[in-house]
Formats: C-alpha cells, structure tokens, sequence
C-alpha cells in the first residue's frame, strides 16, 4: 500500500480508502475500528491482498493486519497436535516452518501460502482430498472486534451463533484478531506427479479421489492432457528426499514461472497458437516422485498474474461439468492457455462453507491477467451453475444474494448474526452488498 491507494495481487480490485491504519495489538486494532465507527466511516481488513474479488475495498479505513501476527500460545491437549492460538495477521508462510518446529502442522493447506491465516478463513479457503475440509473446519475458537470495538471470545460454547458465521464470516461480522486453531502432529508427504489423459482420469475419479490422501490435476484445455498430482500423508521423521534444486529451479521457476510468463505474453498477441502451446506445455511438465515437508508439498510458486474463478460443485457432478466447459472451449472462439485446477473436499458444517453438506468437487479456471476473462468465466460459470455450483467467496463471479441463498441453508441465519452484530454496517462495501443483501 502506498498513502493513496491499495491493489490486490492480481490488479483486479483497489481502494483508496480515507486512511490506512496498521494496528500492532488487538486494543490498538479496537481504537482503529471504534473511531472509525465514530466518524461515520466503513472499514475492512485486508491481509497478502490474494483475493481475487473486492472483497476487501473500502472509501473508510482500510486496516491491515500485517503488524498483527504470530502465534499467541500452545496448548497441548489428551488428544495428538495441539490448540494454536495464532494473531489474525499472520502469514502462513511464516506459521507453518513455525508449527514444524513445534511439531505441528495444520491439517490440510490450500496451494498459495502468501495469504494471512484470517484472509484465508473469511474466504473460504479450501485443500483438496476427499477425507479433509477446509481450514475453517480447523478453527476452534476466534476473537473478534465487533463494530463498536469491543473484543468478543466465541466458540461452540460460547457466543456459538457469532462462531459458526464467523468461521467463514465474509468480513461481514467484524474483525477477526486471533484464530485457535486444532493443530496436529507434523507430517510429511510423498508426492507423485505423472501425466495422463483427462478420459482416463474421469472413467477412474472416484477411485483417483478416495485412493490417496490428496488428490488433484491440471487440465491443459483444447487438448486431452492432464498432470495429475497425489499426495500420501507419512509421519514427520520419514527419511525426506525433495524435489533436486536443479530440477526444482526448471520445473517451477523456470517452465511454471519464467517461460510460462513470456509465453502468456505471446500468445496474448496470437491466440490461435493457445492449442499447440498447450499440447507442448503439457508434454513438459514430466513425472515427479518425491517427500517434503506437508506445508513444502501443499504450496505452489505462483508469480505469473491471472484472473480465477472457482465453483465447488457435487462430486458426482464433475465428469459431465468438465465435458460441458471441453465442449464450449470446442464450439468458441476463445482460448486459454492456464491450466484448469480440479480438486475435492469433504462436506462441512460450516455456515457458509462451499462444501456445506456436501462433498464436493472444486473448478477452477484461470486467465492470464492481460487478457479478457469475461467471456470465460461467464460460460463456465452458467455450466457451474446448472449442477448448483457455489462460487469460492474471495474469486470472481457473478452471484448475487437472491440466487446464492437457495444453495446455503444458513444463509438467512447469517445474515440474521450480521444484523445483530453490524447493525449499522459498517464493515460493508459494494462485495458484502452484492452477496448478501
């Protein structure tokens, strides 16, 4: 941030709010939100700034968290792992070496580690494996500063209805200070990356998604070509052997950063090329087996900008999903040289969890961030949608709350927790009013 403006990472979204304001302790973050308050004025946090919506635009008091991090205490408990109260800010490139040095993970991660642990949470971050949700389904308890600066403790037993909201709670509550996360004891994890074809993998995906812990692939589009990636959870003294620096430098920085960068560059100039490229990409990219650290594992090296959007959707739907958006690929004009990202998860009791009451299945399509999403996201968007897609809450789309609610059976409970806590609104912006108002 400078003193004018904000942008978010990928240059879709920017604030210039009234002022900035940096808190270092949670009385400090509850003087920012109550003067605010005060003074008429809207605020919203904004942590590694990694969503992709306006989720965190403002013309108030923008605050960021960033001064506002690390862990606050450890309690170990009958159970294995631990209970890590960790500050809001935090960045879970920082917290997890920290938890591995403790002898703790956190139980499943989603591939971007830039994000703060409370950005994360309110957005609905997720992993994939079929056996694991998401990491508000890790939360234990949180404390948050509501509108009028006071600092509320909630848990199951404790403000419970401000709890199950605030675990994914959209910015819309107030402002989370600290997370008590449900840790558990380190691990590592192998993982084999193997190309393979995209019929294949969809005659066998109930099998490739319950056969190993962490499942994933990358479909090349306008060709049949898959990279696939699965991941086993081992205990944290089993021998590692990572990925060699050499081959690491070429496969992620070099092809996944470096030339994917220029070659995105190109063919934004020349479109017609996206196929062929895509059929060489996918033939570069050559099998993988290795054992790291899980947090090493999970997190990918993304420094080439693009535009995301993902839908989570029925498992049992994704076959027919991803036949639909390979046949309007085939029937445009368009073309997209980003892999699509497809992973799962299990169901939730999370209010506002896209993978509330169901185990789902995540899409997520990506454009280089110099060329024209729209038209994409909306195709892929209405397929989505068919199969009653619930859009990631920090990536773009279209959804507004009329059409949203049918799909959450808490959504009018939440809305209900949001108007007894911010009656007055004002943690609201234009995102909060889009979705749930």
């Amino acid at each position: 941030m400078d003193s004018q403006t904000w942008h978010n990472w990928a240059e879709c979204a920017s604030a210039s709010p009234r002022r900035f304001a940096t808190p270092a302790t949670v009385a400090e973050l509850s003087f920012e939100i109550t003067r605010a308050a005060t003074e008429g004025l809207h605020v919203k946090c904004v942590g590694a700034g990694h969503s992709f919506t306006a989720a965190a635009v403002t013309d108030g008091v923008l605050i960021s968290l960033d001064n506002l991090s690390g862990i606050e205490s450890v309690v170990r408990t009958d159970a294995p792992g631990a209970l890590v109260t960790v500050y809001a800010g935090t960045r879970l490139n920082e917290l997890n070496p920290t938890l591995w040095n403790l002898g703790l993970a956190m139980e499943n991660l989603g591939d971007i580690d830039v994000q703060s642990i409370a950005g994360a949470i309110a957005t609905g971050t997720h992993g994939t494996g079929a056996r694991f949700g998401g990491l508000a389904t890790q939360v234990r308890a949180l404390t948050i500063v509501l509108a009028d600066g006071s600092i509320v403790d909630c848990s199951p037993h404790e403000n419970s209805e401000l709890f199950q909201a605030a675990r994914i709670g959209l910015g819309a509550l107030g402002v989370i200070a600290t997370l008590t996360l449900q840790c558990v004891p380190a691990y590592t994890l192998r993982a084999v990356e193997s190309p393979d074809r995209l019929g294949s993998i969809m005659d066998r995906i109930e099998e490739n998604a319950t056969g190993v812990d962490h499942f994933e692939f990358y479909w090349f589009p306008h060709t049949d070509r898959v990279l696939t990636k699965r991941n086993t959870r081992l205990p944290a003294d089993a021998p590692l052997n990572p990925v060699n620096p050499v081959r690491g430098f070429i496969d992620d920085e070099l092809l996944s950063n470096t030339l994917f960068e220029g070659v995105n560059r190109v063919v934004s100039r020349f479109p017609g090329a996206i196929p062929k490229v895509n059929e060489i990409s996918s033939r570069a990219l050559s099998a993988r087996d290795f054992t790291d650290r899980s947090y090493k594992v999970f997190a990918s090296s993304r420094r080439v900008k693009f535009r995301e959007m993902e839908y989570a959707i029925p498992v049992e739907a994704l076959p027919e999903t991803l036949q639909q958006i390979d046949s309007w690929l085939n029937k445009s004009d368009f073309r997209v040289a980003f892999p699509v990202e497809v992973r799962v998860a299990a169901a939730d009791d999370v209010w506002m969890s896209t993978a509330n009451g169901r185990d789902s299945a995540y899409i997520a399509v990506h454009q280089y961030y110099r060329r024209d999403h729209r038209e994409y996201f909306a195709a892929v968007e209405s397929i989505a949608r068919a199969v009653d897609g619930r859009p990631h809450w920090g990536k773009l789309h279209s959804r507004t709350a009329a059409d949203l609610r049918p799909t959450y059976k808490h959504f009018d409970e939440f809305r209900a927790v949001r108007d007894k806590y911010d009656p007055a609104r004002v943690f609201d912006n234009d995102y909060l009013r889009q979705i749930l108002d």
